[in-house]
């Protein structure tokens, strides 16, 4: 399957022609760790790690670099607030990050190298910019010389006036000029700092990812991705100072960035009182990390994505239409069933054009109709007119391929019954030994043919949220 994707820096849909087709290497910017992630955190996540999903089925190998940036003066303000040890902080916060992405069934990343492990490297990448006449020192500082690199702003596409701008950069008296940026600062006693050749300081915010780029991946990478916020200037001075390091190189030779996340049609801001945290997600229930993971890839990974409760419903919604399939007893095809397998390239076939996840939810709702039209009786022709594949299934084999497309895109996990029990992650209730007690209780009533109590006990469980479902000689419940 040939991919293509938008390439942020060419502003257009290209083919993607990996440097080594035998490793792919991908970097993501990770978390700055002081804080719970929120919504806009999150969905990088989820949708680089649907890219690194899909580079796994068509490669033989792919290294995913996700760091985490755990020396930035965000944490050390926390520090100065709260009067809590920087390094508390950041493993409380890195813990609860993993959790918190793990619950959106996030596989994590082949490397995940933290910032304050990749200071040598930084260090040798700010030795070679000064050797390489890009950076200079001034007053404990190091800075990057814009003006000694023609190419700078070609990724953002912004002018000098728009990238002065949108930097917000800090007037200094030291700078040659004001666009300059800080590779490495001093640090006073308090303030976390590494031995240097200018001195005892930290460094920039924007030459970490270049180093650990470098360090995990080479001078050269496939994709680069991140936030569209990210675009200027983080990733625009990473391209600056990679490419001045190692002349010739490319540094990224495709950049995809995700698009913003709004809440109820607004920008997340606290003084608007929509900020949300994924914890706040999850605190919805079980079902609510897949449903939001769902919600992400319902928009197209490049669109603005409005968040909103109802829509987390929705997403709800169709997941238990899934599931309420899943859980039946479907015939299971032999093995390398090549109307499965055609059925599952279909699926995922939008992929290949620029990570079209939307088309993929759709083409899932597809085999879940083709599957109950098996099941129930009706016409196909809808879907496989829309599929064009000519066709001929039998039960068990959409619904096989089904399950199966939608894990290659992280959904349906879960086991179907716990599921639909309310228990996502397949653990036990604390009321299932009592609704099982009471299920069987009716079976009982039932089989003494006495309604009136048969019909009592299922309106008491209906009172609780509990569904009962007669079937053939068994009875199976789910919460409303």
């Amino acid at each position: 399957m040939q991919l293509h994707f938008h390439d942020s820096a060419r502003r257009e849909r290209v083919e993607f022609r990996p440097i080594d087709p035998n490793h792919i290497r991908l970097y993501v910017c990770g978390p700055t760790v002081y804080d719970l992630a929120h919504l806009g955190n999150a969905r990088p996540v989820v949708v680089f790690d649907v890219l690194a999903r899909l580079l796994r089925r068509e490669f033989p190998a792919v290294t995913y670099v996700r760091n985490i940036t755990d020396v930035d003066d965000k944490i050390n303000a926390r520090s100065r607030e709260s009067g809590e040890p920087i390094a508390a902080i950041t493993a409380r916060t890195i813990a609860d990050f993993h959790d918190d992405i793990a619950a959106l069934n996030c596989a994590p990343p082949d490397v995940e190298p933290r910032a304050t492990a990749s200071i040598p490297e930084m260090i040798a990448l700010i030795e070679r910019l000064i050797a390489n006449g890009h950076a200079y020192e001034a007053e404990g500082h190091v800075l990057f010389s814009v003006a000694s690199y023609p190419e700078y702003g070609q990724l953002s596409g912004r002018s000098p006036d728009e990238m002065l701008a949108g930097a917000r950069v800090e007037v200094a008296p030291y700078k040659r000029d004001p666009g300059d940026f800080v590779l490495w600062k001093p640090s006073d006693a308090e303030t976390p700092g590494w031995d240097s050749p200018w001195g005892r300081g930290r460094p920039g915010w924007h030459i970490e990812c270049s180093a650990m780029a470098w360090r995990n991946l080479g001078e050269e990478i496939d994709i680069h991705g991140g936030g569209a916020d990210l675009i200027f200037p983080h990733h625009e001075n990473e391209v600056a100072q990679s490419c001045c390091a190692f002349p010739g190189s490319r540094f990224a030779h495709l950049w995809m960035h995700n698009g913003m996340l709004l809440v109820n049609g607004e920008k997340m801001s606290k003084s608007l009182g929509n900020f949300l945290t994924v914890r706040d997600i999850l605190a919805r229930g079980p079902w609510a990390g897949e449903a939001f993971r769902l919600l992400l890839l319902k928009t197209h990974y490049r669109s603005a994505l409005d968040y909103t409760p109802e829509r987390l419903e929705e997403a709800r919604a169709e997941l238990d239409d899934h599931y309420a399939l899943l859980v039946r007893d479907l015939p299971r095809p032999e093995e390398g069933d090549e109307t499965v397998a055609d059925m599952v390239a279909w699926a995922l076939e939008p992929l290949a054009d620029d990570l079209n996840t939307p088309l993929v939810i759709a083409r899932l709702r597809d085999l879940r109709a083709l599957e109950n039209v098996m099941q129930v009786g009706g016409s196909m022709t809808a879907v496989l007119s829309r599929a064009n594949r000519g066709w001929s299934p039998k039960p068990g084999q959409a619904g096989a391929a089904l399950r199966e497309a939608a894990n290659a895109i992280g959904l349906l996990p879960s086991d179907p019954q716990a599921w639909r029990q309310g228990k996502a992650d397949g653990g036990a209730g604390g009321e299932d030994a009592e609704i099982e007690a009471a299920i069987q209780a009716r079976l009982a009533a039932r089989a003494n043919k006495d309604w009136a109590e048969a019909d009592r006990i299922r309106a008491d469980l209906a009172a609780k949220g509990i569904v009962l479902e007669d079937g053939k000689g068994t009875t199976t419940w789910r919460r409303a």
